[in-house]
């Protein structure tokens, strides 16, 4: 039986069944990219993988992987490559890490609303999560459809986010929360600007570009310009635009970082190991069909 995919929220979000992602063929390829075009986040269940299997897959999928990570200025990545980022709270020897641990801080900012690489010129296009350790807790992921709530602004909102930009630096996201770079790791993460409002390629569709990178838009004086992300922030992540994913093993999900954003849920990480390993795509021209 070849792949089919059954929408699971109102606005967005499609699980993906009949379909082994480490043997899919190109025809398979194509139908997930015309099901994230339509769906913006892909659920896939029983997708055991290994490390190089996802990279594999990743590449196949979409392309140039990013790597440069804020995990990468703070410790040497322990699968041995920055394309895959440790989405986990233990260490290289599976150890829960302690509360004051600077990787395990630097995460805490996981739990804001955010887009992944959007701090980085080309940003991030498809990311892919694999879960290999769930923790016996809720540990869940958020999804908004940033596409769904830009078409629910009132057009004069929509005619007063045309042409603006704004400033993402994952410096600023993590300072929000107390966590400081050096001079140094500032200097690797630099930040980069992008459109408030993106059109999808392909989908024609447009989407509100928001993070807790967003440190300002560039056209504005900046508390008038903070003040008008978090209204739009706040609109975004209403509940009819959110899609809650709870973890399984071998859960694989992909999403659309120009279409969507995301965050992970708390959870008790100082006494529960939970592993995830993520990667992300640069958001390139699209060379596949």
């Amino acid at each position: 039986m070849s792949l089919t995919i059954r929408q699971i929220h109102p606005h967005f979000v499609g699980e993906v069944s009949h379909v082994d992602l480490r043997s899919v063929d190109e025809q398979g390829l194509q139908a997930i990219r015309d099901g994230m075009d339509k769906y913006g986040v892909l659920v896939f269940h029983g997708q055991p993988m290994t490390n190089e299997e996802q990279l594999a897959f990743s590449e196949r999928l979409d392309g140039v992987l990013h790597t440069k990570t804020s995990l990468s200025v703070l410790e040497k990545n322990r699968f041995g490559t920055n394309a895959l980022t440790d989405i986990s709270n233990v260490n290289d020897r599976g150890e829960v890490l302690k509360s004051d641990n600077r990787r395990r801080v630097s995460s805490l900012s996981n739990r804001l609303w955010h887009t992944d690489a959007s701090f980085n010129d080309p940003a991030g296009r498809y990311s892919m999560l694999s879960a290999k350790v769930v923790p016996p807790v809720s540990a869940d992921t958020e999804f908004a459809d940033m596409r769904g709530a830009y078409d629910a602004l009132d057009q004069d909102v929509k005619e007063q986010l045309d042409g603006l930009t704004v400033f993402h630096s994952i410096v600023y996201s993590r300072h929000v929360l107390g966590f400081e770079f050096s001079e140094e790791e500032k200097a690797k993460l630099p930040g980069a600007v992008h459109p408030l409002v993106r059109i999808i390629p392909r989908s024609g569709r447009k989407s509100l570009y928001l993070a807790s990178h967003a440190s300002h838009i560039v056209e504005w004086p900046v508390p008038e310009g903070r003040a008008f992300l978090r209204e739009l922030t706040e609109h975004a992540t209403q509940r009819e635009f959110v899609y809650r994913h709870v973890w399984q093993v071998d859960d694989f999900v992909i999403w659309d970082n120009r279409a969507t954003m995301h965050r992970g849920l708390p959870f008790d990480d100082k006494k529960y190991p939970r592993e995830l390993r993520r990667t992300t795509t640069l958001d390139l021209e699209h060379v596949a069909a």
